[in-house]
Order: structure tokens, then C-alpha cells, then sequence
């Protein structure tokens, strides 16, 4: 590809993996529960040093590449863990080391369960935006997102995400993440969600492939159980008479059907634009790859001897760039494969062909484009007036 010109697009989002550790043993999580185990080598908090490295790292690359914003995601395990100390030195440390012509926005991830009022303060001082993982209502959020004792984190993550929305930090909200079980009433979820006001929904599918496939998902078979689910939350969120929210995925496929980029990895072909730093300052692609095999998101490379441009040059990296060129012969088959772009790379693993597979969700991410399609298209014309203006929709047969 580098021989025809093509070069690598550069990153924009740096997700500082700042704690190893998580105070939740969720029973779907691919970093601890899946076929990576590299966590347990990992040191529990990133060191200062690593911190300062990794700042001086992303400064260059934002230099070089003349990016007037970027991204830092404060990640884990669970971030919270390192205290409010750390915290604030590592957004410190690289906001100060950025230029003053790029603007840092920084984000966290996190489970909530300490986030209370004193942490609010800090990050409400740091300028630091706050995204809950939530799958719900108390039973369905309990199902998974469990204490190592058994407990359910419903309750404490509802008070947290109360303190979050109600009061004088909901400007720092971000939004809500919550991972689909398909046991769980979607449209009972969906409101579960909004009765706190995020800016955003995420519906994460849950992370497996062709060799570990996900719950509910036989591979062999054209049944769309994700779908399925998805279906009734996008009717009640697209027929709502008021914006209540809004659906990343959902949103997402409708920029993708209007002919404009996806600006995420789930759909589209967008190029990625984000890498993680591991807490002992390793490199990495998306740590979602951990569900794949292990060493699957490894770069073998560390801040303290490589640039990011070392790094954007790595093949793997390069391949998750590649947009319509990296999609399996049966993605480029599909009527509708510029929207679906092949789904979220991890999704696509086996373990003859490695990722160049279509998603082991296709089935599902087809009948839910298709039926957005025609919910949209519909609606257009009726805008226009008439019905035959719609664009054809794809051939579901």
C-alpha cells in the first residue's frame, strides 16, 4: 500500500490504560474474562515516568501531524482506582506537554461505583468528561456488572450516576456505555438509561468472533437475536416526539445511509484513528482485540524507546486503516458493505484467516441496516411527497 502512495492516517485518540485493575468482576469482560490474560503482568498504575513519556509522545505526534484536537481516554480496569493524585498529574502532565495550538480533550471511562462527590470536584477542576458503564435497569445491570462477592453494582452505580446527572457535574457528562444481553427487555433498557439524561447511549455487542462466538449468536445460522433486540429501542428512540438522547450505532448508520464518514469502528470504513498506551507504557491497537487470542492488540512496542509514528507504521496498525481493501470477499459481495464496513474488527477473528472475515454479528448488522434504511427512507419521502423518491433499499433476499 505505502508503494501506491497510501499513508496512514494519524491518530487522534490516545487511550491511557492509567489502572490494570478493576474493583467489579463483570463476567463478559474481555480484558479479564476472554483470551487475553496480559493484565495479570501489568503493573497497577501507570508510573509518573510512563505518564511524562507517554504525554511527550503524543505531543510530538500531534506536532508533527498539525492536529489542532485530540483525544485522551482515561481507561482501565477501572481508572478511579488510581486516585485523585494520579489522575490529576497524568492530565496535567500531558495537557502540558501539548502545544498550545492542539486542544486536549480528556474523557474517562468508568463503572462509577467510587465516584462520589470529592472525585466529582477533581475532575469537575480538570475539565475532565465522564462516561458510566450501565446496563440498566437493577436486574439487568446486575446480570454481569457484579462485585467479586456476588454483589450487584446497580445500586451504588445508580447513586453515582444520580450525583453525575442531577446536580452541578452534568456538564461533564459524556454519556452511557451499556453492553446488550439479550435477556434483557431492550425498550425497558433503553428508558432504564435515559431516566438519567446521558448526551449519548453506546449499544455495546458483546465482544466474541468466529472461534469464541457471543452469547446468543450461532454462527452458522441466519437468525438475528441482536437485531431482534435492537430493533424495538431504535422505533421508540426514531418515533420519539422529542430528541431524548442520542444512540451512537444508531446515529452512526443514519450519517453512513446519508453518505457521510462513521466516526467509529462499529460501522463504516472510516480509517481507526486511536491506539492505547498500557500501564507499563506498552503500545497497543484496541484492547477490544483481547478477545480475540492473546497478544492479539500487542505492537511489541514501549514509549520509552518508540515514537508514534514507529507505531502508526506497524502492519496491524495500518491494516485497521485500510477501510474497503481490508474487507473479506463476502463483505465486498454485500449491497451494503460501505455502511456496515465489515463491523467492529475483533468481531471478525477466526483462527485460519485471522480478521479477514465478515462480522461474526452479519447477519444482525444486516437486517438492522436494513431496517433503518427503510424506516429513513420512507420518511424522506414523505418529506418529499412522494414515495418514489425513496432510494432503493437493500435486497433482502
Amino acid at each position: 500500500m505505502l508503494e501506491s502512495g497510501w499513508r496512514p492516517s494519524a491518530f487522534r485518540q490516545f487511550i491511557l490504560k492509567i489502572n490494570s485493575r478493576c474493583d467489579l468482576s463483570c463476567r463478559y469482560c474481555y480484558i479479564y474474562e476472554m483470551a487475553d490474560q496480559s493484565w495479570r503482568s501489568q503493573p497497577r498504575h501507570m508510573a509518573p515516568a510512563i505518564v511524562d513519556h507517554a504525554a511527550r509522545r503524543i505531543a510530538a505526534h500531534a506536532r508533527l501531524h498539525d492536529l489542532g484536537e485530540i483525544e485522551v481516554i482515561l481507561h482501565g480496569g477501572e481508572p478511579l482506582l488510581v486516585g485523585p493524585d494520579l489522575l490529576s498529574y497524568t492530565v496535567k502532565a500531558v495537557r502540558g506537554a501539548a502545544d498550545t495550538g492542539t486542544r486536549v480533550h480528556v474523557a474517562l471511562q468508568t463503572n462509577a461505583v467510587r465516584m462520589d462527590e470529592a472525585y466529582l470536584r477533581v475532575l469537575d477542576g480538570l475539565g475532565v468528561r465522564v462516561g458510566v458503564s450501565l446496563d440498566g435497569y437493577a436486574e439487568a445491570h446486575d446480570r454481569h456488572r457484579r462485585f467479586a462477592n456476588g454483589k450487584g453494582s446497580h445500586t451504588a452505580v445508580a447513586s453515582s450516576l444520580r450525583r453525575l446527572a442531577a446536580g452541578p457535574f452534568h456538564h461533564l457528562f459524556s454519556g452511557i456505555l451499556c453492553t446488550i444481553d439479550v435477556r434483557n427487555d431492550p425498550v425497558r433498557t433503553y428508558e432504564a438509561l435515559i431516566e438519567f439524561d446521558p448526551p449519548a447511549v453506546d449499544f455495546l455487542l458483546p465482544h466474541g468472533n468466529w472461534v469464541t462466538p457471543p452469547p446468543f449468536r450461532d454462527p452458522e445460522s441466519t437468525e438475528t437475536p441482536y437485531a431482534d433486540w435492537l430493533i424495538p429501542i431504535f422505533d421508540r428512540w426514531y418515533g420519539s416526539p422529542r430528541e431524548e438522547t442520542e444512540v451512537r450505532m444508531f446515529n452512526e448508520i443514519m450519517r453512513l445511509l446519508m453518505g457521510r464518514p462513521s466516526r467509529t469502528e462499529a460501522v463504516g470504513l472510516s480509517p481507526a484513528r486511536m491506539v492505547v498506551i498500557e500501564t507499563d507504557g506498552s503500545y497497543e491497537q484496541s484492547d477490544i482485540l483481547k478477545s480475540a487470542y492473546h497478544g492479539a492488540a500487542a505492537t511489541k512496542m514501549h514509549v520509552l524507546r518508540d515514537s508514534l509514528e514507529d507505531v502508526l507504521a506497524h502492519p496491524s496498525m495500518m491494516a485497521r486503516q485500510l477501510g474497503v481493501a481490508a474487507l473479506s470477499p463476502r463483505c465486498h459481495a454485500c449491497d451494503i458493505h460501505t455502511i456496515c464496513g465489515g463491523g467492529l474488527y475483533a468481531h471478525r477473528y477466526d483462527d485460519t484467516g485471522g480478521f479477514t472475515n465478515p462480522s461474526v454479528y452479519c447477519p444482525d448488522l444486516y437486517r438492522l441496516i436494513a431496517h433503518i434504511h427503510h424506516r429513513v427512507a420512507d420518511d424522506i419521502a414523505k418529506l418529499k411527497g412522494r414515495r418514489d423518491g425513496a432510494p432503493p433499499a437493500p435486497d433482502l433476499r
